[in-house]
């Protein structure tokens, strides 16, 4: 997910999208602890989407 497609996106879609890659990071440690993982480098790109959503969320909030 890019920032600019971030940055078009309501507060309220933000934190629903945040909602949604939280599950997704639960779910895919999960898979990384039972070796059910097949895609690692996921893990690293829903790590960074979280924080892109976290930093213009605080932008908006200013």
């Amino acid at each position: 997910m890019k920032a600019s497609d971030i940055r078009t996106k309501t507060t309220d879609e933000l934190s629903d999208e945040l909602a949604r890659l939280k599950k997704e990071q639960f779910n895919l440690r999960f898979q990384k602890a039972t070796g059910q993982l097949e895609n690692t480098a996921r893990v690293r790109e829903v790590r960074h989407d979280i924080a892109r959503i976290n930093t213009v969320l605080r932008e908006k909030r200013v």
